[in-house]
């Protein structure tokens, strides 16, 4: 089983757009979308959603009024400011979006009033799109750990590959280089980095590219909106190749793109200069096996 992961080093540069190409050109794929924070490939997929589960992770203070002595303990201890007072004499609660989870009002309540459940941080689904099965998630208002939710997106769409016989997994990766990024890089067959020919995507690119290093994921380079920019468009892909990844190709500024977003269409889909380039970027990207690694 192959995962190809598609990240960037920053959001906008037309990631989304380019895993939904994918997805439609692969067509027997699993299709997961680790970007849990701000998940967006639901929007060109319109996924069918089949099954919903609940993701609960860290934890969250309540306090028991009829238990609670009004000590105000817990008050002076929080450093998040999550816990507050009806007037002087009121009943204290807590905000469950400033409450970190720390634990140190549970711990130190000389009552023993205050309980400390799992929270509940979001959902993640199973749904049928146009291109096949779709794992995606999303997360809870102001909730953490988005890197264990992108774990579990990927742990069920290898789960959905194993039972349906599919063979490869395309992933819409976060941006960034953060725990998500991380936790979708992580073991996969290859990541397609998708970059822009200007200072900060030539910036970005070396970040992202030095984590795909770090945990020996072969990478392949494709610059986005390449005719912007022509010389920085070279700089970048001799960049990627002092690297060891591979240039897979450019992509044009085609404004047909922004009409298969507004018609909720992979580019691929409606057609143009762009869509041609991004078939040209699949067919090396499918078949490249990554012998030369990331030196």
């Amino acid at each position: 089983m192959r995962e190809i992961v598609v990240v960037s080093g920053k959001g906008g540069t037309g990631k989304t757009s380019i895993a939904a190409s994918f997805a439609v050109l692969a067509r027997a794929a699993v299709v997961a979308d680790c970007d849990v924070d701000a998940a967006d490939l639901h929007l060109l997929l319109r996924p069918r959603v089949v099954q919903r589960s609940e993701f609960r992770s860290g934890h969250e203070a309540v306090i028991r009024q009829s238990d609670c002595t009004r000590c105000g303990l817990c008050l002076d201890l929080c450093r998040f400011a999550a816990i507050a007072r009806a007037g002087s004499e009121g009943a204290f609660t807590v905000d469950p979006i400033s409450c970190e989870g720390c634990g140190v009002c549970v711990r130190f309540c000389p009552a023993g009033a205050i309980d400390f459940p799992e929270s509940l941080s979001g959902e993640w689904m199973v749904s049928e799109t146009r291109c096949g099965p779709m794992v995606h998630a999303r997360l809870g208002i102001a909730a953490e750990n988005s890197g264990k939710l992108v774990s579990t997106v990927r742990r069920e769409a290898r789960r959905v590959a194993r039972e349906t016989g599919r063979e490869l997994i395309i992933v819409d990766g976060p941006p960034g280089i953060g725990c998500p990024v991380i936790a979708s890089l992580t073991g996969a067959s290859l990541a397609v980095i998708v970059t822009e020919p200007t200072v900060s995507g030539e910036h970005d690119l070396e970040r992202v590219l030095a984590l795909a290093r770090h945990f020996g994921v072969p990478a392949a380079v494709s610059v986005n909106k390449w005719d912007i920019n022509r010389g920085m468009t070279e700089r970048i892909e001799k960049l990627a190749r002092r690297a060891g990844a591979l240039a897979a190709g450019r992509i044009r500024y085609d404004p047909a793109v922004t009409k298969a977003q507004i018609d909720a269409r992979a580019p691929v889909e409606t057609g143009g200069a762009a869509s041609e380039d991004i078939a040209g970027i699949w067919e090396r990207v499918s078949s490249y096996g990554g012998a030369n690694g990331i030196q």
